[in-house]
């Protein structure tokens, strides 16, 4: 499982791009990219990553679920997701 900081740095991370979403995007606009280098790097929105609720994991992430593969297919076998079973044919 991923450290508690590591949480606690994508939450830092999500905030700050609330927080410049707009001011970047007008930047944009007005192509004035020199000032939009002078943001923090962590306003930008590529810098967040998904990660798994459950363990941490950052590949294999579902986007709907926010769970990783691993724990989808973990869960599933358990029964705890409704409607999904393994599949057999």
């Amino acid at each position: 499982m991923a450290s508690k900081s590591t949480f606690t740095r994508m939450e830092r991370v999500e905030r700050q791009v609330d927080k410049y979403r707009e001011l970047r995007e007008k930047l944009k606009k007005e192509g004035d990219y020199a000032a939009l280098a002078r943001l923090p790097r962590s306003s930008s929105p590529t810098r967040i990553r998904k990660m798994c609720k459950l363990t941490g994991r950052t590949r294999g992430v579902y986007r709907k679920l926010g769970i990783s593969r691993i724990m989808l297919r973990e869960l599933a076998l358990q029964g705890k997701i409704p409607g999904m079973k393994k599949a057999s044919w």
